[in-house]
């Protein structure tokens, strides 16, 4: 019986994901699993950079725009459905295509997810309150404080995963980051692992330029029409949020622009030191031609 291989393709944001991900897939005449989580949603276009009509003519993608911001969706239920989708490919296809850069999500696919205990339902309560009343800053600085590991490693930008992190913390008395293991779930394929980079500054120029043309292409007016459904979870992230600190009077649009590039840089800081921490990961650069990243997978497949 042959191995089944799943191409984990990861990295920064703005670094080329996307198109390499379409030239593998072609390669092996397969398709592509999306586990971006910020592309789910079928809402968010522009500001979340999901592939374009054309990219994916080229190769059939799954789990883009998917679902709606008004669905309750969490990284245990893209988990299953992640498998689940993956069983199904696998038995048409010996190799299937990961990308994204939503480290949780890739970990959930690839090794499983970690098991925390049940705490008070009320610590939730609170924290929620807090934020409504006092904005995450403070939320931001009692997590720095109680677990200053996970605080450097997760989306803070999210403010779901920053009180989850938090109600775990309170609730156990211990930090959060205690909890994840390095057990791997039973999975049914070998993962080949594959990570793009780049200087800091390029990516930083990368980030800045693929701003511009968001807001060139729209993002502006998307922001808007999701403007009224602003304390949805799955629009707490960055690209609107600032965009609607715009529309509350709070920002010019310029500076909201500015914080876009900001938080977007800060985030693929917290993408660098995520992935970083995977010594399974090959690193190549961005620039590297895509015939011999694509030979080194075909030397794993065969040396497995």
């Amino acid at each position: 019986m042959m191995d089944n291989y799943l191409i984990s393709i990861v990295g920064a944001t703005a670094i080329g994901k996307t198109s390499l991900s379409i030239e593998i897939a072609q390669h092996f005449n397969t398709e592509i699993i999306s586990s971006d989580s910020r592309q789910f949603y079928n809402e968010m276009t522009i500001g979340t950079a999901v592939p374009s009509e054309d990219e994916i003519a080229q190769a059939t993608h799954h789990f883009i725009q998917n679902r709606s911001v008004f669905d309750d969706y969490n990284v245990g239920q893209f988990e299953k459905d992640a498998i689940q989708k993956l069983n199904e490919l696998f038995a048409e296809n010996q190799v299937v295509v990961m990308v994204g850069g939503s480290g949780l999500y890739v970990d959930a696919v690839l090794k499983g997810l970690d098991n925390f205990p049940q705490v008070d339902k009320s610590i939730r309560k609170e924290l929620k309150l807090r934020l409504e009343k006092e904005g995450v800053e403070s939320l931001h600085v009692q997590l720095k404080e109680l677990d200053a590991e996970t605080f450097e490693k997760i989306d803070i930008d999210n403010h779901q995963r920053v009180i989850r992190a938090l109600e775990i913390c309170i609730g156990t008395g211990t930090t959060y980051a205690s909890f994840l293991t390095d057990k791997t779930a039973d999975r049914n394929f070998i993962p080949i692992k594959i990570g793009l980079t780049a200087e800091r500054e390029i990516i930083y120029d990368r980030i800045n330029k693929r701003v511009d043309l968001m807001m060139k292409n729209g993002l502006l007016n998307e922001a808007e029409n999701l403007f009224q459904y602003k304390n949805l979870n799955a629009l707490q992230t960055v690209g609107y949020k600032e965009l609607f600190q715009y529309f509350e009077g709070n920002f010019d649009v310029n500076i909201a622009v500015s914080e876009i590039k900001k938080n977007t840089r800060r985030f693929a800081k917290r993408q660098g030191t995520w992935f970083r921490k995977d010594k399974d990961i090959k690193w190549f650069d961005f620039e590297e031609p895509r015939e011999q990243i694509i030979q080194y997978i075909e030397n794993s497949v065969n040396n497995k």
